[in-house]
């Protein structure tokens, strides 16, 4: 089912006719016009989808009667979210958005003609004083009236307001599907149903995870889809070393065997997290309808692993931008029903359209322990050390770094950019290792990589803390690649048969980024995710929507784009501004 939410533009200009108002109507028109261009070729749904803007439809609000009737129309049209334009001075209270529900931005034209900075500053003073929180939008430099340009500073917050509203917009009225339940004692699988509900506007979801063997059992997924992605799997997946003595290592046949259970597997969690017509088709009408999940995870360990194959391999093709049906939206699934983890992917896949990582947050490696261990002495990028990120082969395979832009550079791409060349380029650096049969006693396979570039990355975690409430940690940096020999040593002291990417975070010298030791000793869990670019600046403006607390960044303060009122919390520090901000806000919904 799509969900597209939409952005709103509201046209506000000064009420009084004679010569003003008339005056001022096709200034405002253009600024819309501009914006929505500007917004419908720059941001996307998860899906692809262009992103829907729509103007109010009987041109421009200049009092209450005109708000209201736009109002109403936004409200019948899906919208979310509104961006007001204005190039003058208005009756603030009149004309703003005073819908409780939707996420809302105001722009207002730097110039000296008509006192546009004067209505935002008004607006904004309205906002505030009725709880209403609403981003300010202003250029740095004066404009000239007939300049119908946006200016460049005006275009990135323009865009950092539509790409984290829609987001916001996107989570809501969807569930996350729990398969199973708590993997192994870890607190980010035990799932909290009010913040999801409050915070997020999203149903939790569980389905146990005998469903899955009911539907192999019973023949309920789509047979001829089994034997063409069984087909693809054969030719595309080659099996890796098997780190199993040859007295406990399974069969040839064994392994056969295990193949067809994990792709089965893949095909019955995509049902059930977003249905299947053709399940209908097969007299199984309740199962085609699936639960409407945006996202979901897999307990596994240890009830299902100790018995049954693995996830991994379902983790990673679900989460990849790619599987037999060529490139396809990544479908973001937490390892170890991690569901903070999933969201924490779930908001990258939301801002950029790109598969996100899946890890854990294995080990920092210091300069002298490498040297100590491989004889290496760490420069460049890895001088002041590096984070191990690996996982049980989870991780999506465009983490191999192998799809490349225009100019050859590794990239991980949104997934409607992908190319048959890029997908196998991730394929072919890609094996599937049998599993380790001590902590996987059930078999299956993982994932075997390394993330072979140097490609900027942003990890993030979503937390929630007793005393806090929700809270975000990020941190911007790069993979990195190391000597052949020096990786090779690393990785085998903890399993070479996993996906790994090295990460050294962007470093500011102070507080939880002085060092690369501090980022890993003040990370908040067991896992993170990793997104490619940096976007940490999109996370915090996500974040502040969802009245989630950001603990930890490495953002440089120009760059962070919140509510207007947030100020009204402190300037000079703001991460202890904006948890109070967030506390005082409460949740969303």
């Amino acid at each position: 089912m799509k969900n597209h939410p939409v952005i709103g533009i509201r046209p506000i200009v000064d009420s009084r006719r004679l010569g003003i108002r008339d005056s001022l109507e096709g200034k405002v028109a253009e600024m819309a016009e501009k914006a929505k261009k500007l917004i419908e070729e720059n941001v996307f749904y998860a899906d692809g989808t262009p992103a829907r803007v729509i103007i109010f439809s009987e041109g421009s609000i200049a009092g209450g009667e005109e708000a209201a009737r736009c109002q109403a129309e936004f409200a019948a049209n899906g919208v979310t979210a509104t961006l007001s334009v204005t190039p003058s001075w208005c009756y603030p209270l009149e004309t703003i958005d005073i819908d409780p529900m939707t996420t809302k931005a105001i722009w207002g034209f730097n110039g000296t003609e008509r006192p546009g900075a004067v209505y935002l500053a008004a607006a904004m003073s309205a906002h505030n004083q009725m709880k209403l929180p609403c981003f300010s939008i202003y250029g740095q430099d004066v404009q000239d009236m007939e300049d119908d340009s946006i200016p460049e500073d005006v275009q990135r917050k323009i865009l950092l307001f539509a790409k984290a509203a829609l987001a916001v917009g996107q989570l809501k009225n969807k569930s996350y599907l729990n398969i199973g339940s708590v993997s192994m004692g870890i607190m980010g699988s035990f799932m909290d149903p009010s913040f999801y509900i409050h915070y997020l506007g999203m149903r939790p979801e569980w389905v146990d995870m005998t469903e899955v063997l009911r539907r192999m059992d019973q023949g309920i997924y789509d047979k001829e889809e089994f034997d063409r992605a069984l087909d693809w799997v054969h030719k595309n997946c080659p099996e890796g070393m098997d780190p199993n003595p040859e007295s406990r290592a399974h069969t040839a046949e064994q392994k056969a065997s295990e193949w067809e259970f994990v792709v089965k597997m893949t095909l019955i969690i995509r049902d059930l997290m977003t249905g299947n017509p053709k399940l209908a088709a097969i007299g199984f009408k309740e199962e085609s309808l699936g639960r409407n999940a945006l996202f979901a995870g897999f307990q596994g360990q240890r009830m299902w692993t100790d018995y049954k194959p693995n996830a991994d391999f379902t983790e990673a093709i679900l989460n990849s931008t790619f599987d037999w049906r060529g490139k396809k939206q990544p479908t973001v699934f937490a390892t170890e029903n991690d569901n903070l983890n999933g969201l924490s992917m779930m908001l990258g896949n939301l801002l950029t359209g790109r598969a996100s990582g899946f890890s854990d947050i294995r080990c920092y490696w210091s300069p002298d322990a490498v040297r100590r261990v491989t004889g290496w002495q760490p420069e460049g990028d890895a001088a002041g050390g590096f984070i191990h990120l690996i996982n049980s082969g989870s991780t999506c395979l465009d983490a191999s770094g192998k799809s490349t832009d225009s100019q050859g550079n590794p990239v991980m791409k949104p997934w409607w950019e992908m190319t048959d060349a890029d997908i196998n380029a991730c394929l072919q650096a890609t094996d599937w290792c049998p599993a380790e049969l001590c902590q996987f006693r059930g078999g299956g396979f993982s994932s075997h990589f390394k993330t072979d570039a140097r490609m900027p990355l942003t990890m993030v975690r979503v937390n929630l803390v007793a005393g806090v409430g929700p809270s975000i940690q990020i941190a911007e940096g790069y993979s990195i690649t190391l000597p052949e020999d020096v990786h090779k040593k690393l990785d085998e002291r903890t399993d070479p048969t996993w996906p790994t990417t090295w990460f050294v975070p962007n470093l500011t010298g102070e507080g939880a980024f002085k060092d690369v030791y501090s980022v890993m000793a003040d990370w908040g869990a067991n896992h993170g995710a990793f997104i490619y670019g940096h976007v940490g600046a999109e996370l915090i403006t996500l974040a502040s929507m969802l009245r989630i607390h950001v603990s930890m960044h490495n953002v440089d303060t120009s760059e962070i784009f919140r509510p207007h009122v947030w100020s009204s919390f402190g300037t000079a520090e703001l991460e202890s501004a904006d948890l109070a901000a967030c506390q005082y806000y409460g949740s969303l919904y």
